[in-house]
């Protein structure tokens, strides 16, 4: 059997199962591709596949990524007896750190949102009060980018204070309310930048560039990291530097560490949390229970005050 056309056949296959597969479709392709046009599945060898999985670079979550979807590929491969076994490593390398979210703190929020509401830039073609906006907007709901800039006017709700995300990430869709703060914002901005008329029969984006087209996710990601830059807010000698999508991140420990506080049963919360973030499952949200001294602080408080209530009781 031709590798490529197992590769597509499998590929059509996870499709038609509701995935969009985008991602390991793309690696298994170029898997093919690494391999040759005309190998058949049967000729594939542990040393193409160890060259395909390390890359021309060091160790990074490339490889498991690509190695996660060989394994999908191999199993498909072999139930159906196209190879009797898959010619991937038995020992896996040692995964690199992961990688770690930047967190704003609320005075470098507070600098983020004034520099983006009046630096200007003769050519981008975000006007400031949008950006500002829209920045406001992920960190007071935690939406990902690309559900803002989906964003149609039919989303967003002003009067209910309800946004409807529709089929984003793992296909789901959710309501997300917000705030009067945030309610005030939003009508300000819909007051100064009218809805756009689609002729196309297309709905008409909230969010919209200086032509009223719909703002372009990469387009704001660079925008907002000169607006980092302006603002100081860098991480010193790291690679990685804080990144719009962070502020997602900033939004769920910071609404974690205020539960805390509060003294909210936070583990009854979490799935709550999970499914207003649009989470597919709960691990996901609650890898934010340790990511900052803050919120382990005030969990260890909350655990001393429940020692020594069972210790009076004793």
């Amino acid at each position: 059997m031709n590798l490529q056309l197992l590769i597509e056949q499998y590929i059509t296959f996870r499709q038609t199962l509701g995935e969009r597969f985008r991602t390991n479709a793309a690696n298994l392709r170029a898997f093919g591709r690494a391999v040759g046009i005309d190998a058949a599945i049967a000729d594939v060898r542990a040393e193409q596949v160890n060259v395909f999985l390390a890359g021309t670079g060091p160790l990074t979550h490339t490889w498991y990524v690509r190695h996660h979807a060989l394994v999908g590929f191999y199993r498909y491969a072999t139930s159906r007896g196209h190879v009797a076994t898959a010619p991937l490593p038995v020992v896996l390398p040692k995964r690199p750190a992961s990688f770690v979210p930047y967190l704003y703190s609320h005075e470098e929020l507070r600098r983020l949102v004034d520099v983006a509401q009046t630096h200007q830039e003769r050519r981008s073609c975000i006007e400031p009060d949008t950006v500002g906006t829209i920045v406001l907007l992920l960190y007071g709901t935690g939406l990902r980018v690309g559900e803002v800039v989906r964003l149609d006017r039919q989303d967003v709700d002003l009067g209910n204070s309800l946004l409807t995300v529709r089929q984003s990430k793992f296909y789901k869709s959710r309501l997300v309310p917000f705030r009067p703060q945030l309610q005030t914002i939003l009508t300000r901005y819909c007051e100064q930048h009218p809805a756009t008329i689609c002729h196309s029969g297309r709905a008409a984006p909230f969010f919209t560039t200086r032509a009223g087209g719909r703002v372009n996710p990469q387009t704001l990601r660079v925008r907002f990291r000169r607006i980092c830059q302006k603002a100081g807010i860098c991480r010193d000698g790291a690679s990685y530097q804080p990144r719009l999508h962070d502020r997602r991140h900033t939004f769920a420990v910071d609404r974690l560490t205020s539960w805390y506080r509060q003294g909210a049963w936070v583990q009854k919360l979490l799935p709550v949390l999970s499914v207003y973030l649009g989470h597919a499952h709960l691990e996901a949200t609650a890898v934010y229970l340790s990511m900052t001294p803050d919120l382990l602080a005030e969990a260890n408080a909350r655990f001393e005050r429940y020692a020594q209530q069972e210790v009076k009781h004793d």
